[in-house]
C-alpha cells in the first residue's frame, strides 16, 4: 500500500476504509501535501472493489483547523496562476472525495474551520462530538470560502448556507445539525460508526454506488463552472487590498482596520 506522510489509509478485513488526518501538531490543517495524499487515498477507494465505506477521522484534538499557515503564506506570495494552481487541486480533491462511489462517514471531534468544513460537506453521514466548534473565518481575513463554497452550499441550501457563509462566527455542534452539516452530534462516536457500518454492510455494493450516484445527479450535482467561477472569485478576493491588510495583520498578529 501506498506510504501517505501526512494521512493514514488503513483498510480492515471487513472492507471499511479508514482515511485518517494525521498532523495533529497543527491541528489536522491542510497543505499542498495532504491535499494531494487525500486525492490519491479518494482514488485508490474508489477504484477498490474491496472497499465498502471510507470513514474519514483525524488524530489528535482537532478534526482540521483549515488551511496550515505554511501553505496560506505560500499562497499569499504566489502570483494569479499559483493562487488558482492551489485552490483548484484542493477543488479536486474534494470533488474526487464527494463523487467518490461509497458511503462516507466523517468522524468529527475538536474544531472544524474552513477547509474542515469543506471535508464534512463532501461527505455521506456527519458525526460529531457535542463539543466540537466550528467557523468559517475566510472574511476576517478579507478573503472569502470559495474553494469549499459549491459544496458547502450544495450540502446546506442557500438559507442555511447564508448564516455562517460570510459571517465568520463561531458555532456549535447542535448549531451545525440544525443548519444540515452535522449528521448526528453523539457523544461515543465508534459506537455511532460501528452503528453505520453494520448498515452499509448490508447493502449490496454496487446498489449502493448506484444509489448515490443518483442523489448527486437529482441534487444537480457540482458543476465544474460553479467550481471555475468560484476559484476565480477566491482569486479576485487574493489580489484585493482588504486581503493584502487582512493577510498582513494576521500574520502579524494584530487587528486588521475593520475588526472591531
Amino acid at each position: 500500500m501506498h506510504e501517505f506522510q501526512t494521512i493514514i489509509l488503513d483498510i480492515d478485513d471487513f472492507g471499511i476504509a479508514n482515511l485518517t488526518l494525521n498532523r495533529p501538531d497543527k491541528h489536522n490543517a491542510m497543505n499542498a501535501e495532504m491535499i494531494v495524499e487525500l486525492s490519491e487515498a479518494a482514488q485508490q477507494c474508489a477504484s477498490d472493489p474491496a472497499i465498502r465505506a471510507v470513514v474519514l477521522r483525524a488524530i489528535g484534538k482537532s478534526f482540521c483547523a483549515g488551511g496550515d499557515l505554511a501553505w496560506m503564506r505560500a499562497q499569499a506570495d504566489a502570483d494569479r496562476a499559483g493562487k488558482i494552481k492551489e485552490a483548484s487541486a484542493l477543488s479536486s480533491m474534494l470533488l474526487d472525495l464527494y463523487k467518490l462511489p461509497k458511503p462516507i462517514i466523517a468522524v468529527v471531534q475538536g474544531a472544524a474551520y474552513g477547509g474542515g468544513i469543506g471535508l464534512m460537506s463532501v461527505c455521506d453521514i456527519v458525526l460529531a462530538d457535542p463539543k466540537c466548534k466550528f467557523s468559517l473565518t475566510e472574511t476576517k481575513l478579507g478573503l472569502i470560502p470559495a474553494t469549499i463554497g459549491p459544496f458547502v452550499v450544495k450540502l446546506l441550501g442557500e438559507g442555511a448556507a447564508r448564516q455562517i457563509f460570510f459571517s465568520g462566527k463561531l458555532f456549535d455542534a447542535a448549531d451545525a445539525q440544525k443548519l444540515g452539516l452535522v449528521s448526528y452530534v453523539i457523544v461515543d462516536l465508534e459506537q455511532a460508526v460501528a452503528t453505520e457500518i453494520k448498515s452499509i454492510l448490508k447493502t449490496a455494493p454496487q446498489a449502493s454506488a448506484r444509489a448515490k450516484a443518483l442523489c448527486l445527479k437529482l441534487s444537480g450535482g457540482i458543476s465544474q463552472e460553479d467550481i471555475a467561477h468560484s476559484i476565480e472569485a477566491l482569486a479576485d478576493a487574493w489580489e484585493s487590498d482588504e486581503a493584502q491588510h487582512g493577510i498582513s495583520s494576521f500574520f502579524a498578529q494584530t487587528k486588521p482596520d475593520w475588526a472591531k
